[in-house]
C-alpha cells in the first residue's frame, strides 16, 4: 500500500529507523488541502505539522510503498493525536494514487514548530527534491 508523507516522515533517515522496509517510490501532491502546525509536542518541544483541508491550496510529499506491519508501527510513532486518513493524490503524471495519510484529529490551535523539527522537514524535503 502507499503512505503519502508530508512533514519529518518525509526524512528518509527518520523513515527507515521507523519502517526499515519502506520503499520511497515517488513523489506527490495532496490538492484541496494546507500544510499547517498546531498544538504542541514534548518530543518536538513545539508545533506539529498536519493538513487542513482548504480548497485551491495544495500539500506536496512523497509517496512510500509500505506493509501493513509498518503501518501499525507509524501508528504507534503518530500517537493518539493522529489518525489515518485516505486520500487521493496525484503523482508527477498528475495521475490520481490512493494512499494512506495521517491527520491531527485533535486540530488544535496553530502554533510554531521548533528549529529542530523545522530541520528534519527541511531534510526531507531535500531527500525528496522538493526544494
Amino acid at each position: 500500500m502507499y503512505y503519502f508523507a508530508y512533514a519529518s516522515n518525509l526524512n528518509r533517515k527518520q523513515m527507515q529507523e521507523r519502517c526499515p522496509e519502506s520503499r520511497p517510490r515517488f513523489t506527490a501532491t495532496l490538492h484541496h488541502y494546507q500544510l499547517v502546525f498546531t498544538g504542541w509536542a514534548r518530543t518536538w518541544r513545539g508545533g506539529v505539522a498536519t493538513i487542513r483541508s482548504f480548497r485551491g491550496e495544495k500539500v506536496r510529499g512523497g509517496i512510500y510503498e509500505v506493509s501493513a506491519e509498518c503501518l501499525n508501527r507509524l501508528d504507534k510513532f503518530e500517537g493518539s493525536d493522529y489518525q489515518r486518513l485516505n486520500v487521493i493524490v496525484n503523482n508527477e503524471d498528475n495521475e490520481p494514487i490512493e494512499a494512506v495519510t495521517y491527520i491531527n484529529n485533535r486540530q488544535a490551535q496553530e502554533s510554531k514548530p521548533s528549529a529542530e523539527y523545522l530541520a528534519i522537514i527541511r531534510q526531507g524535503y531535500k531527500d525528496w527534491r522538493l526544494i
